[in-house]
Protein backbone atom coordinates (compact mmCIF):
# COMPACT_ATOMS: atom_id res chain seq x y z
CA UNK A 1 0.00 0.00 0.00
CA UNK A 2 1.40 3.46 -1.16
CA UNK A 3 1.99 6.63 1.40
CA UNK A 4 -0.96 8.23 -0.35
CA UNK A 5 -3.39 4.95 0.15
CA UNK A 6 -2.39 4.61 3.65
CA UNK A 7 -3.31 8.23 4.24
CA UNK A 8 -6.69 7.79 2.55
CA UNK A 9 -7.35 4.59 4.58
CA UNK A 10 -5.97 6.58 7.64
CA UNK A 11 -8.62 9.87 6.89
CA UNK A 12 -11.37 6.53 6.32
CA UNK A 13 -10.87 4.77 9.63
CA UNK A 14 -10.74 8.00 11.91
CA UNK A 15 -13.56 9.82 10.63
CA UNK A 16 -16.03 6.64 10.41
CA UNK A 17 -16.78 6.50 14.19
CA UNK A 18 -17.40 10.34 14.00
CA UNK A 19 -19.42 10.62 10.84
CA UNK A 20 -21.67 7.88 11.97
CA UNK A 21 -22.17 9.08 15.63
CA UNK A 22 -22.61 12.90 14.67
CA UNK A 23 -24.03 12.21 11.01
CA UNK A 24 -22.85 13.42 7.48
CA UNK A 25 -24.69 17.20 8.20
CA UNK A 26 -23.23 16.99 11.93
CA UNK A 27 -19.81 16.39 10.97
CA UNK A 28 -17.50 19.58 9.63
CA UNK A 29 -14.40 19.47 7.66
CA UNK A 30 -13.00 21.13 11.35
CA UNK A 31 -13.90 17.61 12.89
CA UNK A 32 -12.18 15.60 10.14
CA UNK A 33 -9.31 17.32 10.47
CA UNK A 34 -9.11 17.74 14.33
CA UNK A 35 -9.75 13.71 14.67
CA UNK A 36 -7.23 12.80 11.99
CA UNK A 37 -4.82 15.94 13.13
CA UNK A 38 -3.95 16.73 9.25
CA UNK A 39 -4.42 19.76 7.33
CA UNK A 40 -7.28 20.93 4.84
CA UNK A 41 -5.24 20.34 2.29
CA UNK A 42 -3.88 16.74 3.48
CA UNK A 43 -7.88 15.85 3.05
CA UNK A 44 -8.84 17.37 0.29
CA UNK A 45 -5.41 16.02 -0.98
CA UNK A 46 -7.12 12.53 -1.11
CA UNK A 47 -10.46 13.01 -1.22
CA UNK A 48 -12.50 15.52 -3.69
CA UNK A 49 -15.56 16.94 -1.41
CA UNK A 50 -16.45 15.67 2.32
CA UNK A 51 -19.73 13.62 0.90
CA UNK A 52 -16.38 11.34 -0.87
CA UNK A 53 -15.55 10.96 2.58
CA UNK A 54 -18.72 10.54 3.90
CA UNK A 55 -19.20 7.45 1.76
CA UNK A 56 -16.15 5.86 1.88
CA UNK A 57 -17.39 5.58 5.64
CA UNK A 58 -20.09 4.56 5.11
CA UNK A 59 -18.40 1.67 2.63
CA UNK A 60 -15.87 1.01 5.76
CA UNK A 61 -18.23 0.86 8.45
CA UNK A 62 -20.70 -1.26 6.40
CA UNK A 63 -17.51 -3.53 5.43
CA UNK A 64 -16.59 -4.13 9.18
CA UNK A 65 -19.93 -5.21 10.55
CA UNK A 66 -20.54 -7.59 7.60
CA UNK A 67 -17.43 -8.99 8.62
CA UNK A 68 -18.12 -9.72 12.71
CA UNK A 69 -21.49 -11.42 11.27
CA UNK A 70 -20.66 -13.48 8.34
CA UNK A 71 -17.58 -14.84 10.90
CA UNK A 72 -20.09 -15.67 13.70
CA UNK A 73 -22.00 -17.13 10.79
CA UNK A 74 -19.63 -18.99 9.57
CA UNK A 75 -19.28 -20.70 13.25
CA UNK A 76 -22.68 -22.00 13.51
CA UNK A 77 -23.15 -25.63 12.25
CA UNK A 78 -26.84 -25.46 11.82
CA UNK A 79 -29.11 -22.76 10.75
CA UNK A 80 -30.27 -22.04 14.02
CA UNK A 81 -26.90 -21.65 15.77
CA UNK A 82 -25.81 -19.59 12.74
CA UNK A 83 -29.19 -17.45 12.81
CA UNK A 84 -28.35 -17.30 16.60
CA UNK A 85 -24.93 -15.90 16.47
CA UNK A 86 -25.95 -13.25 14.37
CA UNK A 87 -28.38 -12.56 17.01
CA UNK A 88 -25.72 -12.61 19.42
CA UNK A 89 -23.63 -10.08 17.09
CA UNK A 90 -26.39 -7.43 17.60
CA UNK A 91 -27.26 -8.16 21.01
CA UNK A 92 -23.89 -7.31 21.93
CA UNK A 93 -23.93 -2.89 22.02
CA UNK A 94 -20.03 -3.04 21.74
CA UNK A 95 -20.33 -3.89 18.06
CA UNK A 96 -22.14 -0.86 17.20
CA UNK A 97 -21.26 2.02 19.73
CA UNK A 98 -22.60 4.49 17.71
CA UNK A 99 -25.12 2.72 16.50
CA UNK A 100 -25.90 0.93 13.44
CA UNK A 101 -24.71 2.63 10.15
CA UNK A 102 -27.00 1.59 7.91
CA UNK A 103 -29.48 3.14 10.75
CA UNK A 104 -27.34 6.44 11.06
CA UNK A 105 -26.35 7.05 7.22
CA UNK A 106 -30.20 5.70 6.07
CA UNK A 107 -32.06 7.87 8.21
CA UNK A 108 -29.95 10.87 7.14
CA UNK A 109 -29.32 10.34 3.50
CA UNK A 110 -32.98 9.29 2.26
CA UNK A 111 -34.21 12.53 0.99
CA UNK A 112 -31.04 14.59 1.01
CA UNK A 113 -28.35 12.22 -0.66
CA UNK A 114 -29.57 9.79 -3.70
CA UNK A 115 -25.47 8.40 -4.18
CA UNK A 116 -26.08 7.53 0.02
CA UNK A 117 -29.61 6.15 -0.24
CA UNK A 118 -28.22 3.80 -2.78
CA UNK A 119 -25.19 2.47 -0.96
CA UNK A 120 -27.82 2.39 1.52
CA UNK A 121 -30.31 0.24 0.38
CA UNK A 122 -27.34 -2.22 -1.29
CA UNK A 123 -26.48 -2.65 2.16
CA UNK A 124 -30.47 -3.53 3.60
CA UNK A 125 -30.59 -5.88 0.66
CA UNK A 126 -27.57 -7.69 1.71
CA UNK A 127 -28.36 -7.66 5.41
CA UNK A 128 -31.28 -9.41 4.80
CA UNK A 129 -29.93 -11.89 2.32
CA UNK A 130 -27.65 -12.72 4.87
CA UNK A 131 -30.73 -14.19 7.00
CA UNK A 132 -32.71 -15.25 4.10
CA UNK A 133 -29.76 -17.59 2.68
CA UNK A 134 -29.25 -19.25 6.54
CA UNK A 135 -33.02 -20.32 6.12
CA UNK A 136 -33.44 -20.94 2.75
CA UNK A 137 -30.68 -23.44 3.41
CA UNK A 138 -32.07 -24.99 6.82
CA UNK A 139 -35.64 -25.52 5.01
CA UNK A 140 -33.65 -27.32 1.90
CA UNK A 141 -31.59 -29.57 4.60
CA UNK A 142 -34.69 -30.33 6.70
CA UNK A 143 -33.55 -28.60 9.58
CA UNK A 144 -36.32 -25.78 9.77
CA UNK A 145 -39.60 -26.06 8.39
CA UNK A 146 -40.94 -25.31 5.29
CA UNK A 147 -44.13 -23.73 6.81
CA UNK A 148 -41.12 -20.44 7.51
CA UNK A 149 -40.97 -18.22 4.73
CA UNK A 150 -37.63 -16.94 4.10
CA UNK A 151 -38.27 -13.64 2.97
CA UNK A 152 -40.52 -12.60 5.35
CA UNK A 153 -38.20 -13.15 8.03
CA UNK A 154 -35.66 -11.56 6.59
CA UNK A 155 -36.92 -8.39 6.27
CA UNK A 156 -38.87 -8.92 9.64
CA UNK A 157 -35.84 -9.83 11.50
CA UNK A 158 -33.33 -6.92 10.03
CA UNK A 159 -36.46 -4.61 10.59
CA UNK A 160 -36.59 -5.42 14.33
CA UNK A 161 -33.38 -5.21 14.91
CA UNK A 162 -32.49 -1.84 13.13
CA UNK A 163 -35.78 -0.71 15.55
CA UNK A 164 -34.03 -2.41 18.65
CA UNK A 165 -30.75 -0.86 17.85
CA UNK A 166 -32.46 3.09 17.58
CA UNK A 167 -33.81 2.01 20.90
CA UNK A 168 -30.84 1.32 22.40
CA UNK A 169 -29.61 4.45 21.49
CA UNK A 170 -31.97 6.55 22.94
CA UNK A 171 -33.22 4.65 26.08
CA UNK A 172 -29.55 4.04 26.46
CA UNK A 173 -29.81 0.06 27.69
CA UNK A 174 -30.63 -3.08 26.64
CA UNK A 175 -34.53 -3.62 27.16
CA UNK A 176 -35.94 -3.44 24.08
CA UNK A 177 -32.89 -5.13 22.15
CA UNK A 178 -33.68 -8.11 24.43
CA UNK A 179 -37.27 -8.23 23.69
CA UNK A 180 -36.54 -8.26 20.26
CA UNK A 181 -33.93 -11.18 20.11
CA UNK A 182 -35.91 -13.03 22.49
CA UNK A 183 -38.97 -12.37 20.45
CA UNK A 184 -37.06 -13.51 16.86
CA UNK A 185 -35.51 -16.33 18.91
CA UNK A 186 -38.41 -17.97 19.79
CA UNK A 187 -39.88 -17.71 16.54
CA UNK A 188 -37.61 -19.42 14.74
CA UNK A 189 -37.75 -21.79 17.38
CA UNK A 190 -41.18 -22.73 16.21
CA UNK A 191 -39.72 -23.66 13.18
CA UNK A 192 -36.82 -25.78 13.78
CA UNK A 193 -37.07 -29.97 13.48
Amino acid sequence: MSKAERTRQFIIETSAPLINKKGMAGTSLSDIMEATKLAKGGIYGNFENKEEICIESFLYLRLQLASKLDVAASKGKSAREKLFNLLDVYSNAKNMTEGCPILNFGTEADDTNPVMREHVKKAILSAQKRFFTIVEDGIQNKELSAELNPEHFSVRTFAMIEGAILCRKVFGNDNQMNIVLDSIKNELEKYVL
